[in-house]
């Protein structure tokens, strides 16, 4: 090969190098091109892992997450208040009088929690649940015939529990049998109850809760709300001496602080120690803190709140819309959801009915396990959702027949409404002996220690204990003189 030639395949090769050089100077810009948006998104997820990681550990999200595990019990007794049956109440009460009776959420708010604080106290001091410590202090004939009462009044508002769920499911779904949903929503109910860990239950409870703010947003969805109206509605109390303005007053006051939260809450701070590792009642007493009191009364309050904030919401939303067009006549909850669509539109009525199923997973299992805490504890039976099945027997039975007597209801044609009445005349009768009966034992120096009711607590509950004597005897004397 001459020189010439070398000379020219140099030159080749060396364009050939340049040439590639170039294509890959140009292959790297455009690389680097097509990477910036994946670059820019990797960079975005670890500044916002590291701005999580401060937040969290130094942030108002802590608080957040430290505020949300100290709630429990009273979360989930506070929304159980709320079942179907007192979503119908609250939007009878706000369909026939509207903006009136909104005074009833913030005035009940602070009797209900100081009620269900006593009730979570007497648990947490004595590590027994509430029919257990007046087993031992008073007649046993007292607390066999309110246990019994009790049971009566629970299965008759599950029985209208369950026929509201059905009825707000079919709402979603209307060529589904009624009754074929009352039994499946009833033995869905049964079996988590029974074979889910108490810890899972619990959480699951507490996660449910929330559905209450589905009232909340569905009355906030409503257009044209006068809130100077609601607003003077729920600082002015105004009442009328007359039959029909004393039995809404006494349904909303039955519907909000009944016997059910009592019994419920107090084996709930109980079970909330057992899964916690106190196993025994000596074991329970001995751990009491002030700091457990504190986080208690968070969770108890927080739970009232809610519970009060939903009744005051479904009252508002069932004033602003069916009060104005002139339907009165609500016979159920789903009821009112229908009744809401064309005033108040599709997305308040979807959020009103999600709620009603909601709210009726959570309040049923409570209605059926206060029952069987009474009964077990009355008799001196294994209790609690902390055993398996094989462990107490007698404890699931009560709940599994408080569901069946609730499906039973349905079937054989007992009107929702009228269960719903002879639940609340029941009730009526049960409250106040059993919060006079929580009122002696809170304040027991004996009992409690140092953790007695002090001053604002003993005139709290006398005055729940006024109102429901008050709700009961007028209860009674509209049937006898209807």
């Amino acid at each position: 090969m001459t020189e010439e030639k070398i000379d020219t395949v140099t030159d080749d090769l060396t364009k050939e190098q340049e040439k590639r050089a170039t294509e890959k100077r140009q292959g790297d810009m455009i690389e680097k091109v097509i990477e910036v948006p994946a670059k820019v998104l990797e960079e975005t997820i670890e500044i916002g892992k590291t701005v999580e990681k401060e937040v969290v550990e130094k942030g108002p999200i802590k608080t957040l997450n430290q505020y949300w595990r100290m709630l429990g019990p009273g979360l989930t007794t506070g929304a159980a208040d709320d079942d179907p049956s007192g979503i119908a109440t609250y939007s009878q009460t706000g369909a026939i009088y509207g903006y009136k009776f909104l005074w009833l959420a913030p005035l009940s708010f602070p009797l209900m929690a100081t009620v269900q604080e006593m009730c979570a106290r007497i648990g947490m001091v004595t590590g027994r649940g509430l029919a257990a410590n007046i087993r031992r202090f008073f007649p046993r004939w007292v607390l066999i015939v309110c246990t019994v009462l009790l049971f009566i009044a629970n299965t008759f508002n599950i029985g209208a529990d369950l026929g509201a769920m059905s009825e707000a499911v079919r709402l979603f779904c209307p060529n589904w049998d009624y009754f074929s949903l009352i039994v499946i929503i009833a033995l869905i109910i049964m079996l988590l109850q029974i074979f889910t860990t108490y810890e899972k239950y619990a959480k699951y409870l507490k996660w449910l809760a929330l559905v209450l703010f589905s009232y909340v947003i569905s009355t906030l969805l409503i257009k044209g709300l006068d809130w100077g109206e609601v607003y003077h509605s729920a600082i002015r109390p105004t009442f009328s001496f007359n039959k029909d303005e004393i039995l809404i007053v006494t349904g909303a006051l039955g519907t909000t602080i009944s016997p059910y939260l009592f019994f419920w809450q107090t084996s709930q701070e109980v079970e909330e120690d057992i899964k916690n590792g106190l196993t025994t009642i000596e074991l329970r007493q001995a751990k009491m803190k002030q700091e457990d009191i504190s986080r208690m009364r968070v969770d108890i309050w927080s739970g009232m709140f809610l519970s009060n904030l939903a009744m005051f919401f479904i009252i508002t939303a069932c004033g602003a819309t069916l009060h104005l067009s002139g339907i009165t006549n609500i016979g159920s909850a789903a009821e009112a959801a229908t009744a809401l669509r064309p005033l108040a539109g599709d997305y308040a009525y979807l959020l009103f009915a999600i709620g009603i199923i909601g709210v009726g997973a959570l309040g049923i299992p409570v209605l059926a396990g206060s029952s069987s805490y009474a009964i077990a504890e009355s008799f001196g039976w294994k209790q609690g959702l902390h055993y398996k099945l094989r462990q107490a027997y007698a404890f699931y039975g009560v709940i599994i027949i408080s569901l069946i007597i609730g499906v039973l209801i349905n079937l054989i044609g007992i009107n929702a409404i009228k269960a719903l009445i002879y639940s609340a005349v029941l009730n009526g009768v049960v409250a106040p002996v059993v919060l006079i009966l929580i009122l002696l034992l809170s304040s027991s120096k004996k009992l409690m220690g140092e953790r007695v009711n002090k001053i604002w607590a003993k005139i709290f509950g006398g005055l729940a204990v006024i109102l429901m004597l008050f709700a009961a005897i007028m209860t009674i004397w509209s049937l006898l003189f209807k």
